[in-house]
């Protein structure tokens, strides 16, 4: 009698942990917003925003309408497909709740994948229409074969939570989608025989909201993994893989990033730990943690090379490195089943499938594997193209170059900005790191020649051209524009010169420094807008030519672009709180 009700209460609990792993599950949903609206710019953030809510709930309206019977429904046509059915309506009393809503959750994963391969150029209403057709045609019944009782679970295919099913078709979604839409503006410039010879980057507007979303998706992938298990051995093994593959991934990312371009890649890292988490999806129940590891250390390279397939094979644009985690990592953790899966693992018995071939099992289930990917590959391909050859022939994929230049949010949804009451500001390429076109080989002032020090901090005066004249006051305006970072240096220094009175302001610009460029993904970046200071002083008692050399020789490096100084002549001064003019207007003593 106690081991009856001990039974009893264990179902009943993990029949709980079923639903609130559906409810981490749905969570990712802000998870990938955030990750795409960071990996994007700013003008775009509010479109994206609204395409990962609007993608949730038209999925779950198709998934009621059909979607839910699709999958889940009696095997028809030979388990091609479940038979369409009406139960939520007509049979509510007795009808499976939990399995509708974990597997609406699952639905609505597959579909917003696309969103950022396609973001910052599709127009919102074509958006709207793909996304219900993956949500009540193509997952549906291509999950069916799989998770529905269908063909492919007969054969004895492994996806345990959805490397296939999901992922890579989440993922060749986002390919097609992407290359059929084309590159954004400026993404890839072209000769005139219209060949790629250079690829531009395009930096995410909040890499810190990114990272935001990748722990945001690391958590609810708990509940994305583990929440089909049904006894604890199991849900921690889950637990355990699903930790191990993205945090191996994440590490020879970094390492290999930091070898490969200088200095390891924040936002590849990012991607890698979605990319080790895609790989583990399907075989997280049956491998072991040395598999995990490997099947991890494999997804950190194979996202680099994802990226850079596309930006330098393809040519296809893809703002949020979608295809090489989900697609590329898809298929690898797919055919992983059929290399890692052991029976120590405890999921193993009751998938049911053979070892694979790293653990003595041969190649039967890595050929099962194999054969279950390409199937639901083929159906992905065809079904997707389809889709969207008719939104591209009949109301068009993409907007407008005009829509595209201002935004999406302003031409979209009529919003100025997802960010009121902020300032966005393009901080594009920030650092910088001294190349052929700007040292000029002499750090020290004092060993500069005059051409070097004019390089370095050019001084354009005004002045000369008003001695003389009745313009020429004794007052001089002077400013100066140096690196945010020089700011506290000159400040003292004109403080001890006994410049007492400055204005201060942060602005944005570049000249020639904008050579030196920096990798993002991959790619060099052309620095257009860098983080500049500017003071601003107005002088009389003391000399002029004092103050820019004592500017000059503070802000010196031995760089182009360590600053440059204005000297204009000022004709008049009024202090309002006094009424003083001129001379007795710049003191500062009473």
């Amino acid at each position: 009698m106690k081991e009856e009700l001990m039974e009893i209460l264990n179902g009943e609990v993990f029949a709980v942990w079923f639903l609130i792993g559906a409810a981490l599950v749905f969570w990712m949903q802000a998870g990938f917003a955030m990750c795409e609206a960071g990996f994007t710019r700013a003008k775009n953030a509010g479109n994206i925003i609204m395409k990962n809510l609007m993608d949730f709930c038209i999925g779950t309206v198709m998934w009621f309408i059909c979607g839910a019977s699709l999958m889940l429904g009696e095997n028809v046509l030979k388990g091609f497909a479940g038979g369409i059915s009406f139960d939520v309506f007509t049979n509510y009393g007795s009808f499976d709740y939990s399995a509708f809503v974990f597997n609406l959750v699952f639905c609505a994963t597959t579909a917003t994948i696309v969103s950022g391969s396609m973001a910052e150029r599709t127009k919102f209403s074509s958006y709207c229409i793909y996304s219900a057709v993956i949500s009540a045609i193509i997952y549906p019944i291509e999950a069916h074969w799989t998770w529905g009782g269908g063909f492919l679970a007969q054969w004895g295919f492994h996806d345990y939570a959805g490397s296939n099913c999901i992922h890579m078709v989440g993922g060749i979604c986002a390919f097609i989608g992407a290359w059929m839409l084309g590159g954004r503006i400026g993404k890839f410039e072209k000769n005139s025989e219209g060949k790629v010879i250079k690829v531009n980057a395009f930096p995410g507007h909040n890499l810190v909201i990114a990272a935001l979303g990748v722990f945001i998706l690391w958590l609810g992938w708990y509940g994305f993994n583990g929440a089909a298990a049904t006894d604890v051995p199991t849900l921690g093994s889950v637990f355990l893989t699903t930790t191990v593959a993205p945090a191996v991934a994440t590490v020879v990312c970094m390492i290999f990033t930091w070898l490969k371009y200088g200095k390891p890649d924040v936002s590849m890292c990012l991607n890698a730990s979605l990319a080790g988490l895609v790989a583990i999806t399907a075989p997280c129940d049956v491998t072991d943690c040395a598999g995990a590891a490997i099947i991890g250390a494999v997804s950190g390279v194979l996202v680099v090379f994802g990226v850079w397939f596309n930006d330098h094979i393809t040519h296809v644009d893809d703002p949020v490195g979608a295809v090489a985690v989900h697609m590329i990592n898809g298929i690898w953790g797919t055919l992983a089943v059929g290399l890692f899966a052991t029976e120590t693992a405890p999921g193993f018995a009751l998938a049911g499938i053979k070892e694979g071939l790293f653990y003595g099992g041969g190649v039967e289930q890595l050929g099962k594997q194999l054969g279950g990917m390409l199937i639901t590959a083929l159906w992905t391909v065809v079904t997707i193209v389809i889709a969207f050859t008719v939104i591209k022939k009949t109301i068009g994929l993409r907007v407008s170059e005009e829509e595209e230049i201002e935004g999406l949010d302003a031409t979209e949804h009529g919003l100025t900005s997802a960010y009121a009451g902020f300032s966005i500001v393009d901080m594009t390429g920030a650092l910088m790191s001294a190349n052929e076109n700007t040292n000029l080989g002499v750090d020290e002032y004092d060993k500069a020649s005059e051409a070097m020090r004019n390089a370095a901090v050019p001084v354009e005066n005004a002045v000369r051209q008003t001695a003389g004249t009745s313009l020429d006051t004794g007052m001089y305006k002077v400013v100066i524009i140096t690196k945010l970072s020089r700011y506290d240096t000159i400040k003292k220094a004109l403080n001890r010169l006994g410049v007492t009175g400055i204005t201060v302001t942060q602005v944005t610009g570049c000249g020639l420094q904008k050579g030196a460029g920096q990798m993002y993904r991959g790619v060099e970046m052309d620095l257009t807008l860098l983080p500049k200071i500017k003071l601003e002083v107005v002088v009389c008692g003391i000399p002029v030519d004092s103050v820019i050399e004592t500017a000059k020789k503070t802000l010196y490096t031995g760089k182009i672009g360590d600053g440059k100084i204005f000297v204009y002549p000022v004709s008049r001064v009024v202090k309002i709180r006094t009424g003083e003019e001129n001379y007795e207007a710049l003191q500062d003593v009473e």
